[in-house]
C-alpha cells in the first residue's frame, strides 16, 4: 500500500513538473487509462439491427450463421446458408468482447471481467439468459508507444481500467522520470448441440459440458450442461506452465487442448472434460503463436517483431503423435504469419498485407508453397465446403479449385 502512495505522490509531481514547463518542444506520449464502472457496462449489453463496422476482429462459424467478433465493440450475425450471398442480420453490443463460443442454440462471449450466456435459438430476438460476474481476468493492451503512465487517474468502486488513450504533454524531467519508469515497469509485470469451428486466434474451445477459456497464465473452467444456469466451475493452474510465456490461443482436437503462448506450444489432455491437466510443450523463443492441429501433425505461426519478440517469422510444424513428447518436423521460413489453417493436406496461411499463402502440406517434412493471393489476411477457417478469411475490416469466402487454388465466392466490408 505504502509503495502504491509513494507512486502516486511521484505520478503528482511529474504533472506539476510538466504543468511549470511552457516548452512544447518536446512532447511526449502518456498513456492515459479510460475507466468504466462494471454497473455500467452490464447495462450497456444489447441486441439490435445489423451495423457495420470499424473494429478489428475475428470470425467463428456454425452451420447457418458466421459471426464477426468486432473486438471490444460487439459481435455482428451474419445469415450465412448461403455462403455466396451472407446477410447481416444483427448486432450484440459487447463493448468487452473478445471471443465467443457456439453450442446448439446458445452463444457464449466474454464482456471484459463477465462471461455471458445468449439464447440464439431465435435468430431474429437474441436474448441474454445469464451473466457469470467477475469470472474472467481482463487486462487492456498497454500501448507500446506511450512513454509515460498517468497514474493520477485510478479506478474506484466497481470500475477497471477498459483501455487507454495518448495523450501528449510535456516531458517531465529529473529524478521523476526513473521514478515513473520504474511504476510503469511494475504496472506492466502485473498485468450437446452442435459446436461451431473459430480461427486460430481462438480463446474459446468447447468440450462436451465444459467450455474453456484462457487468461494469461491459466485455463478457466465453465460448466454449461444447462446454459441457463452455467457457472465458473475452477481455474487451472500448471506449476509446469509457470515461466512458460503468455496463453494467446486455444485448439481443440477430439480431447486434446493446444495451447499456444508467447514461448510455445502445450498439450492438455481434457479426456476428464471438468479436469484437464498438463502433458508436454514444445517450446520457441518468445514470439507470437497460434496453433493449429490436424491428425498427428500441429502447425505453429510464430511472428517475431514489435511486441512479439526477436525470433525469426517462421512455420513451425510438429509431430504430436505423441503428445508427451512432441518433436519438430520442419520448419518455413516466411515473412510476417499471422493465422493459419489446415484441410485435406493443404495449409492456408495469413501473412498479413504480404497476403494469403496456400501450402501442399501432404508432406509434413515439406512444407511446398503453391499459392499466394495478393490480400490482407490475418486469420483463416477451412470448412469442408469452403474456405472463410478475415483481413482489415474484410471476410472474403472461397471455393476450393484444383491445383491449391481458391476462387472468390462472397466479399463482406465490415
Amino acid at each position: 500500500m505504502k509503495k502504491n502512495y509513494l507512486l502516486l505522490v511521484f505520478a503528482f509531481a511529474i504533472l506539476a513538473v510538466s504543468c511549470e514547463n511552457d516548452d512544447n518542444s518536446d512532447l511526449v506520449k502518456f498513456a492515459v487509462p479510460t475507466i468504466k464502472s462494471l454497473a455500467q457496462i452490464r447495462a450497456d449489453v444489447s441486441v439490435s439491427a445489423a451495423r457495420q463496422t470499424q473494429s478489428d476482429g475475428k470470425i467463428y462459424v456454425t452451420e447457418d450463421y458466421l459471426f464477426y467478433i468486432a473486438q471490444e465493440s460487439g459481435v455482428h450475425v451474419f445469415n450465412n446458408t448461403n455462403p455466396a450471398s451472407p446477410v447481416n442480420i444483427a448486432f450484440i453490443n459487447l463493448e468487452g468482447v473478445h471471443d465467443i463460443s457456439v453450442k446448439g442454440n446458445y452463444l457464449y462471449a466474454d464482456n471484459f471481467v463477465d462471461l455471458l450466456v445468449f439464447d440464439i435459438s431465435n435468430i431474429q430476438n437474441i436474448i441474454l439468459v445469464r451473466t457469470i460476474e467477475n469470472s474472467i481476468a481482463f487486462s487492456p493492451i498497454y500501448p507500446q508507444e506511450a512513454e509515460f503512465y498517468d497514474y493520477t487517474v485510478n479506478p474506484t468502486g466497481d470500475e477497471i481500467i477498459i483501455g487507454f488513450d495518448i495523450q501528449m504533454r510535456n516531458r517531465p524531467e529529473g529524478e521523476f522520470i526513473t521514478f515513473s519508469n520504474d511504476a510503469l515497469a511494475s504496472f506492466e509485470s502485473s498485468s450437446g448441440g452442435n459446436i461451431g469451428t473459430g480461427g486460430s486466434y481462438a480463446r474459446f474451445q468447447i468440450n462436451g459440458n465444459a467450455l474453456y477459456t484462457i487468461d494469461t497464465y491459466k485455463l478457466n473452467v465453465f460448466n454449461i450442461a444447462n446454459p441457463v444456469n452455467a457457472f465458473f466451475d475452477k481455474e487451472v493452474y500448471m506449476t509446469q506452465w509457470f515461466g512458460g510465456g503468455v496463453f494467446e490461443t486455444l485448439f481443440i482436437q477430439k480431447e486434446i487442448l493446444f495451447v499456444g503462448s508467447t514461448t510455445g506450444m502445450y498439450t492438455v489432455d481434457a479426456q476428464d472434460e471438468f479436469n484437464p491437466f498438463f502433458v508436454s510443450g514444445f517450446s520457441h523463443a518468445t514470439a507470437c503463436d497460434p496453433v493449429v492441429v490436424y491428425g498427428n501433425t500441429a502447425y505453429i505461426t510464430v511472428r517475431g517483431g514489435t511486441t512479439c519478440g526477436a525470433i525469426e517469422d517462421q512455420i513451425n510444424v510438429i509431430d504430436v503423435t505423441d503428445i508427451g513428447n512432441p518433436s519438430l518436423l520442419s520448419t518455413y521460413f516466411l515473412d510476417e504469419p499471422y493465422g493459419l489453417g489446415i484441410k485435406n493436406g493443404v495449409l492456408y496461411v495469413g501473412c498479413g498485407d504480404n497476403g494469403l499463402k496456400v501450402f501442399n502440406a501432404n508432406n509434413s517434412a515439406n512444407l511446398t508453397l503453391e499459392n499466394t493471393y495478393p490480400i490482407n489476411v490475418k486469420d483463416i477457417i477451412p470448412l469442408d465446403s469452403h474456405l472463410i478469411v478475415v483481413g482489415n475490416n474484410q471476410i472474403i469466402q472461397y471455393n476450393y479449385g484444383p491445383n491449391f487454388t481458391l476462387t472468390p465466392i462472397s466479399e463482406i466490408n465490415l
